[in-house]
């Protein structure tokens, strides 16, 4: 068995049906009001202004720092038109380096955001550019190498949403905040005086950082109230490390409309809908009978998952329709989806995701020695991924090296055997031509999230097998666990070696620990 093979998924669906359906007045008494981040658009200069700034949030009754745009925690969703050139002024109002990485949007390399455009304390930087893509929902956050776990833990996110004329001309719910809704999914964990508990050290390196708390939008487990009617949910899992699985606790059917890239060619229905790091989903969901139910995420087989409160079905957003009828409508047809050019002749390139034995090792004696022995689910302890020879030593875990002095876990997640050098490009892609990327995560199990910057691909092959039906439109982070998944990119705007683009893991501990390379266009 593989040693990341222990967790097992439990009875989901009997944990979510479990779940309580609570009257109106106890709902609207005990929960609070999900938040809807503002839509922000160009000023009267033409510019859209982000400022990137410390604040103070409550959480449970506890004050903590964090970290937010335009605000103390999260940020606004910057709205984009397709064609329609945007400008944006970053001040980053932190007593440390950032960058701002626009994620899922197809722009040149130095626009990007990578971890190459840092902006100092005090600093700011001006980026502008043309959104030439489709519709979409895409999200901007952190890129600092080393630090971007930590930032995105600190509350740095928001969305970018891509309006385009056709999907202005569809009768999806487009009322911001009232049934079209944005959902950021992350989770966090608090020290006992309720600051953030951020820590990369061996065992986030290895499994990532998790929290015990739950977030919507930045409050636990909100309410919101729509129209009697198809409601659209924008789904962002924003979480550092954890997989999501979301589905409603009534068993009602999520109709999946869009992925990352923006409209499939119809609605995909679903029960429950997976969700990695770093993606985004637009889902329609029929609330006409006016009964309240649940968004809940469900148990997911992920590494470090298997213990409480992970092993147990979550509420993440109480829905609570009102009696008002509502607009929008659930089309038959979506947009038009290009048939996948052929294969023969294209450029294709092999990426092996890998992490250093010693991590591998040092991080499930981590995990073990925090979790104890129901972590590893009755695993062979001493033969884990093969490595039969390197037997664990249980009493000694208290005198683990955590980097100083000797192991460097810092660069012990690799591609093509190197940690991220951020001076050297792997590879230069050709602009305008595709490509074919092999991505193998074979010999290590770990779940990766992988994602290419500058480009919305389609996937061939996912994990050794055929996509998923709503996972058949645009892209920019493919699953990789265990097996082999293959991507069919092609990068329209150029991205030089000073600016080059980046494809790496999105959990972002691995991230952070050098499993990223560098490529130019």
């Amino acid at each position: 068995m593989h040693r990341r093979d222990f967790i097992k998924l439990g009875a989901a669906i009997g944990a979510v049906s479990a779940l309580p359906l609570w009257s109106r007045a106890v709902f609207a008494a005990e929960r609070a009001t999900l938040p809807i981040p503002a839509l922000l658009t160009a000023d009267a200069n033409n510019q859209i202004l982000l400022n990137v700034q410390s604040g103070k949030t409550q959480f449970g009754g506890k004050t903590a720092t964090t970290w937010g745009y335009n605000g103390s925690l999260l940020g606004p969703a910057i709205q984009l038109e397709q064609w329609k050139p945007a400008t944006v002024k970053i001040s980053n109002s932190l007593a440390e380096e950032t960058t701002v990485h626009w994620h899922g949007l197809e722009v040149s390399g130095d626009v990007d955001g990578g971890p190459q455009g840092v902006i100092q304390p005090g600093a700011s930087r001006t980026v502008s550019f043309t959104p030439t893509q489709r519709a979409a929902t895409c999200w901007f956050h952190p890129h600092q190498h080393g630090k971007t776990g930590h930032q995105v833990a600190m509350g740095l996110a928001g969305l970018v949403l891509i309006d385009d004329e056709d999907t202005r001309k569809l009768m999806l719910p487009k009322q911001w905040g009232i049934d079209d809704i944005p959902v950021i999914m992350q989770d966090k964990k608090f020290t006992a005086a309720g600051e953030i508990d951020y820590q990369l050290d061996i065992m986030s390196a290895a499994v990532g950082w998790f929290g015990d708390t739950l977030l919507t939008n930045g409050i636990q487990y909100p309410q919101h109230a729509p129209p009697r009617g198809w409601v659209r949910l924008r789904l962002l899992n924003g979480c550092n490390a954890r997989s999501l699985t979301i589905a409603a606790s009534d068993k009602r059917a999520l109709y999946v409309i869009a992925s990352d890239g923006g409209l499939l060619a119809e609605p995909v229905q679903v029960s429950e809908l997976p969700m990695l790091m770093g993606e985004r989903f637009e889902v329609l969901v029929d609330v006409r009978d006016g009964k309240p139910f649940d968004l809940v995420t469900l148990p997911v087989t992920q590494m470090g998952m298997a213990v409480a409160p992970f092993d147990k079905a979550v509420p993440i957003l109480r829905v609570q329709p009102v009696g008002i009828p509502g607009s929008g409508t659930l089309p038959d047809s979506l947009a038009s989806m290009p048939a996948l050019p052929s294969l023969d002749g294209l450029t294709q390139r092999k990426l092996q995701l890998s992490m250093d034995p010693m991590l591998d090792m040092m991080g499930m004696q981590a995990l073990m020695k925090k979790y104890g022995n129901q972590a590893m689910g009755g695993m062979d302890h001493g033969n884990m991924m093969g490595h039969g020879s390197m037997k664990m030593d249980h009493g000694g875990m208290g005198n683990m090296n955590h980097g100083t002095g000797g192991f460097d876990f810092h660069n012990a997640n690799r591609i093509n055997g190197k940690a991220f050098d951020m001076n050297e490009p792997m590879f230069a892609a050709t602009k305008g031509q595709y490509e074919r990327w092999v991505i193998s995560g074979e010999g290590d199990m770990m779940l990766h999230p992988f994602h290419i910057h500058g480009t919305q691909f389609r996937i061939l092959r996912e994990n050794g097998q055929a996509p998923a039906a709503h996972r058949t439109g645009w892209k920019d982070t493919v699953r990789v666990e265990g097996g082999v998944s293959e991507v069919l990119v092609k990068f329209d705007h150029e991205a030089p070696k000073e600016f080059a683009y980046m494809a790496h893991c999105h959990l972002l501990e691995h991230e952070d620990t050098g499993m990223m390379l560098g490529f130019t266009v």
